[in-house]
């Protein structure tokens, strides 16, 4: 897990084939907009989450955010011990995004 400034994180994703975007805030957060191509998995879902994260394939590099980057730090961190090897959490969260949001579909 690395913690990654919004400048790293978005230049990361540019430029990463195998980029996945996680959300994890709860659906209320999620209403407000979300990032681009963002799979959204609420943090809060119990087993639910844990069983959403196992779903994924390990092997691409995940780019998590909540809205500050303490859930979205957990996250990394409970993915880690799921065995993913690379998990990049935005730093500030969607609190000090800069970039554009959408509505998810």
């Amino acid at each position: 897990m690395e913690n990654l400034s919004q400048e790293k994180w978005v230049s990361q994703i540019e430029e990463d084939k195998d980029a996945v975007i996680i959300d994890v805030r709860t659906e209320d957060e999620v209403a407000e907009g979300i990032i681009e191509n963002a799979i959204h998995i609420d943090i809060h879902g119990g087993q639910d989450f844990i069983d959403k994260l196992e779903a994924l394939d390990k092997s691409k590099n995940f780019y998590v955010y909540c809205r500050s980057g303490n859930r979205s730090g957990q996250a990394c961190s409970i993915m880690v011990q799921l065995g993913f090897v690379r998990a990049y959490n935005l730093e500030g969260g969607i609190l000090e995004w800069e970039g554009n949001l959408v509505d998810l579909d």
